[in-house]
């Protein structure tokens, strides 16, 4: 009786189909009529607001009172990840971009970088060392400029002196919840100088805000 009352035939859908958030798809409603977005993990969900499967969500009312909707969660329960819209499994490896690499574990995420952060000194053989990105390739690589290209390309250049690399450990995450900064202050960088670092963090995902209007039953 409640299928029957939800779906109606024919079907009455908007012209056109609603813009999506980034990360939820489009779907068929519960009743397989008009397109709908998906809902994302932790979102409230019923027969008709579907969860995202291909992210393996599904609409949980274990902790949903009796006649009202669910949440969406991972079919199996296990904590998951959401970074930039996208939903990652515990223990997944992830690479938001060529540059880092993320791990998912317990609801949090730690990234490391994917390119050396390495110094390289003035020698006799290669008196101007700089960095550079190189067309095709993610990680910048250093090249070795002439005397006379390296006062034309910067006539204020600073020359760089041998220093013993330190730095501080990573900060706690800046967030509770949710996307946030770690930093430490370093001097691994071209110039050798004492400088602010940071790096993504994530301590925990930020619980699902309530409906607006709750279900009446």
């Amino acid at each position: 009786q409640v299928c029957a009352q939800l779906c109606r035939r024919p079907c009455y859908c908007p012209w056109v189909p609603p813009r999506c958030p980034r990360g939820s798809p489009l779907v068929l409603d519960g009743c397989g009529c008009c397109k709908i977005c998906a809902r994302r993990l932790g979102e409230p969900c019923d027969f008709l607001h579907v969860c995202d499967q291909s992210q393996g969500l599904v609409c949980d009312y274990s902790s949903a009172p009796a006649g009202t909707g669910g949440t969406c969660n991972f079919e199996d329960d296990e904590e998951g990840c959401e970074v930039n819209g996208r939903l990652y499994r515990d223990g997944e490896v992830f690479q938001p971009s060529c540059k880092i690499q993320c791990h998912c574990l317990d609801g949090g995420f730690t990234c490391i970088p994917l390119c050396q952060e390495d110094v390289r000194l003035p020698t006799p053989d290669c008196p101007y060392p700089r960095r550079v990105e190189i067309p095709g390739k993610c990680c910048p690589e250093w090249i070795c400029e002439a005397q006379d290209q390296h006062l034309l390309r910067d006539a204020r250049a600073v020359p760089r002196y041998p220093c013993q690399e330190w730095g501080t450990e990573w900060s706690a995450c800046s967030a509770t919840c949710g996307l946030g900064f770690a930093t430490r202050v370093s001097n691994q960088n071209r110039l050798c100088r004492l400088e602010t670092q940071r790096r993504l963090c994530m301590a925990r995902p930020c619980p699902a805000l309530p409906a607006a209007f709750p279900a009446v039953s």
